[in-house]
């Protein structure tokens, strides 16, 4: 190894960090802590991923739901909130698809891509999330270091805030008997 690396490798040895292969879903659980905990967006939430509504971008990677608190003076509906988190800018066009069809069961939905997302393409996409009203939020997809595999800070922003709208309660039923 290069010298000048000598520092960091102590560092990461003493710290007992370890370097792994990051993938979409290491990212599931930190983006649920931020929608609950920082954004407050919801009062639950789950990573979700997967397939597991058996329907063609049917499953949104993370699921919330903010319900109001007994102690909540003017009580509301439920809603619902979905997000769509990729890990490169080759999916950009996909998670865009997916997010447009959580629309259908979601009041509220989020795309989650990388910082380092290219100008053009990153410019192209919150375009589109402000004309169809889904929120766009950046994260640090890396290189970042791991501790006992969890992430220390992904570095979460939010760029264009979702706005709310009425999904089709067929398909709020459908997919949330699943869950």
């Amino acid at each position: 190894r290069h010298t000048k690396f000598k520092d960091l490798d102590f560092a990461i040895q003493e710290e007992s960090f370890i370097r792994t292969k990051i993938k979409e879903e290491d990212f599931y659980q930190p983006f649920v802590d931020y929608l609950e905990n920082e954004l407050e967006e919801v009062t639950k939430a789950i990573a979700l991923g997967g397939n597991k509504f058996k329907d063609k971008w049917g499953t949104p990677d993370v699921i919330g739901i903010k319900r109001p608190k007994r102690s909540d003076i003017i009580q509301f509906q439920p809603e619902i909130v979905s997000a769509e988190i990729k890990l490169d800018s080759n999916g950009l066009i996909t998670a865009f698809g997916q997010a447009c069809s959580y629309r259908l069961f979601s009041h509220k939905v989020y795309i989650v891509i990388p910082k380092n997302v290219g100008d053009e393409d990153g410019a192209r996409i919150e375009s589109l999330c402000l004309i169809f009203g889904i929120g766009l939020i950046l994260f640090n997809s890396g290189p970042i270091l791991l501790r006992s595999a969890k992430f220390i800070n992904p570095e979460f922003e939010i760029r264009v805030r979702p706005l709310k709208q009425d999904p089709d309660m067929f398909y709020v039923n459908k997919y949330l008997r699943l869950v």
